[in-house]
């Protein structure tokens, strides 16, 4: 049973999400007056040209790195929920599938190989496709038992490639490929952040249109097929659209673990999964979560900047023996 109303939390996150980039502009190696970063983001907003440093500072460095948080959370936290409706497995996430692990080949080949401009992305994507296609070729029935087993093979498989790749390459192309693998937003700028936003919003878009479908197939295969619902090329179509994101995501942020699978994981808890507003709660919590996680990753320590995975896979730990926990106390 929910333990909110849906349009409550959706009430409570809207704020949030205004609020919580504003704050966390506010931070940084230099804390700047929120006054100041209030008006940074109404120079901004409104196309004028900063004349402060503060300012610049702002609108030029922390601005797009608390957009790309904001944008990688969502796309995050998205990509799990629909990868937990269409297998029906409250534990499946991007990296489950082996998505993560084939984007993060493509784009340790391409660090490694010292290619610049779009090879990245490009690189990151064509790898999560091999990855996505393999596993499809291996579960050919479409059935969620056959999805699992063969991400879960193919995500070791690409994971061992990777590292063999870093083992072949050069001290300071491992540094960078280490750091990145990790995740962090410090590379983010207004050039980098159009392409992840354009892929995850119209991907948001997509799975809104989606909705009825994904919740029929929750309710299992034969149910969704006596609704009409073509499941298994829903199925195969929600995995390559979750392909496309988290590659884009993964070649600009990094590997950033645990967000796709403990934010749909929360929202379904406090609201449940039937609700209209479930994909757009899941989005914006995940938004939210990740410009926390974000500044928790630069203020933790003095003077240094945690990777943002690290800080994620201790907060997802956490959470995970605390369910298991639970759920040992309900027995």
């Amino acid at each position: 049973m929910p333990l909110v109303n849906p349009r409550l939390l959706l009430l409570v996150l809207l704020p949030l999400c205004l609020l919580s980039p504003l704050v966390a502009i506010a931070f940084g190696s230099a804390d700047i007056e929120l006054a100041t970063t209030f008006n940074a983001a109404w120079l901004a907003l409104t196309g004028q040209t900063p004349t402060e440093l503060a300012e610049r500072i702002i609108i030029e460095l922390r601005l797009p790195r608390v957009i790309l948080a904001m944008i990688c959370g969502a796309g995050l936290a998205v990509s799990g929920s629909v990868l937990q409706s269409v297998t029906r497995n409250p534990l499946a996430d991007p990296y489950l599938f082996g998505i993560s692990a084939g984007a993060s080949l493509g784009a340790v080949i391409s660090i490694a190989g010292g290619w610049g401009g779009l090879s990245l992305p490009l690189c990151a994507f064509l790898g999560s496709l091999i990855a996505v296609a393999v596993v499809m070729v291996m579960a050919r029935d479409g059935q969620v038992e056959g999805l699992i087993l063969a991400g879960v093979a193919i995500s070791f498989l690409l994971s061992s490639l990777a590292n063999l790749v870093l083992y072949f390459g050069d001290s300071q192309a491992v540094q960078a490929v280490l750091f990145w693998t990790m995740g962090s937003f410090s590379r983010a700028s207004w050039d980098t952040i159009v392409y992840p936003a354009t892929i995850v919003v119209a991907a948001i878009f997509i799975v809104h249109l989606c909705q009825r479908q994904l919740q029929a197939l929750m309710a299992g295969d034969e149910s969704a097929h006596t609704q009409g619902v073509a499941v298994v090329p829903l199925r195969l179509g929600m995995l390559l659209l979750t392909a496309l994101v988290t590659a884009s995501l993964v070649a600009y942020c990094g590997g950033i673990g645990f967000v796709g699978l403990m934010v749909p994981h929360i929202t379904r808890m406090i609201i449940g999964a039937a609700s209209s507003v479930t994909l757009i709660c899941t989005a914006l919590f995940g938004a939210v979560l990740m410009v926390w996680v974000d500044l928790l990753s630069r203020k933790l320590l003095p003077a240094q900047e945690l990777p943002v995975g690290v800080v994620t896979a201790i907060i997802g730990s956490v959470f995970f023996i605390g369910l298991l926990i639970k759920r040992r106390g309900g027995q």
